[in-house]
């Protein structure tokens, strides 16, 4: 077997970067490769939609961090960081990219988007196709980073994210009761859907490289373009809801793809730390002065890879609320 940081930087160096497409502050740059996995697997929604998977509170009383997920298929099944599960005794969000075996039930981490309630909507969790956005993507992925390193759990700041659905919210005028993250996607849906009417999939694409006001949010990339084209509409939805947010219509942003090149090389040069997963194969951790991501490889194939980048001065100044307060609390707050 590679080591794992030259088989991120194999799946890197195989990737061309397509023509921008691009909507008032929001840019895409296509990530294109003749690089495919020979595994074969469902995704979160289909299994969903099948039934080929089960997913529930992992007793009756609960535990906010934990689910448990019931493979009923033979398949594999790819759960995907950020992927939100609707119901039970409160919504949460997948805390990382998870391979499930076939006839499995196992235990995976999540966090709660949807602080205001613990009673059950139903026995089961379902999926209404959302992805947390980016930039709570990526503080929760320095969070898990932190937790792995002092624990080896994945556990993000369950605190700290509660405060920024609910600043979020508050922003968008999407307060309330269970101050649910739902219900921020739900006011902003027309905005959304105006946005992601202007991006379309092409061919041989595994991924894309997001732009937001001129800068690079985050990129997610796949092991074949299969995958990726599933996810792609909640995926453009989630960057998105972050372009919505931070509209500005009095400024004109520029999408550099030199942003994009410099984005790409920080992430090749990244420092890279592995980790047992919480299903099939290996957790990768990267991470930089500029960047932050993981990824996760299963026989020197990698399936998903997640790369944000890092908070800096500029997005303080553009989010002072957001940043000074986290860059405040203690990172050993793990909930």
């Amino acid at each position: 077997m590679m080591p794992m940081q030259e088989a991120i930087k194999s799946y890197l160096d195989q990737i061309k970067i397509g023509r921008k497409q691009s909507f008032r502050n929001l840019a895409m740059f296509p990530l294109l490769s003749t690089y495919s996995i020979d595994l074969d697997y469902l995704l979160l929604d289909e299994a969903l939609r099948g039934g080929m998977v089960e997913v529930v509170e992992v007793s009756k009383e609960g535990s906010v961090p934990e689910l448990k997920v019931t493979n009923k298929s033979p398949k594999m099944v790819l759960i995907l960081d950020g992927e939100e599960l609707v119901g039970a005794k409160q919504n949460r969000i997948v805390n990382t990219t998870i391979l499930i075996q076939g006839n499995t039930t196992i235990v995976i981490p999540v966090s709660c988007v949807e602080q205001g309630r613990w009673s059950y909507h139903g026995p089961r969790f379902s999926s209404e196709e959302r992805v947390m956005s980016p930039s709570l993507r990526a503080m929760k992925s320095e969070q898990v980073q932190f937790s792995l390193r002092s624990s080896g759990d994945y556990r993000s700041n369950q605190g700290a994210l509660w405060d920024e659905i609910a600043e979020k919210a508050t922003r968008r005028g999407a307060e309330s009761p269970d101050m649910a993250m739902a219900v921020i996607y739900e006011k902003d849906m027309p905005s959304i859907l105006e946005y992601t009417s202007h991006f379309s999939l092409i061919d041989s694409q595994v991924g894309a490289i997001f732009m937001i006001n001129g800068k690079v949010a985050g990129m997610d990339s796949f092991g074949k373009p299969d995958s990726f084209s599933k996810v792609f509409k909640k995926l453009v939805e989630s960057y998105a809801l972050d372009a919505v947010d931070w509209f500005d219509p009095e400024k004109e942003h520029k999408a550099l793809k030199s942003a994009v090149t410099d984005f790409m090389k920080a992430a090749r040069g990244a420092r890279t730390e592995t980790h047992p997963s919480v299903g099939l194969g290996t957790d990768l951790r990267l991470e930089s002065k500029k960047v932050t991501g993981f990824a996760l490889s299963l026989d020197d194939q990698i399936l998903h890879l997640c790369i944000f980048t890092r908070s800096n001065g500029q997005e303080r100044k553009n989010h002072p609320s957001r940043m000074e307060r986290y860059s405040q609390r203690s990172r050993n707050r793990v909930y």
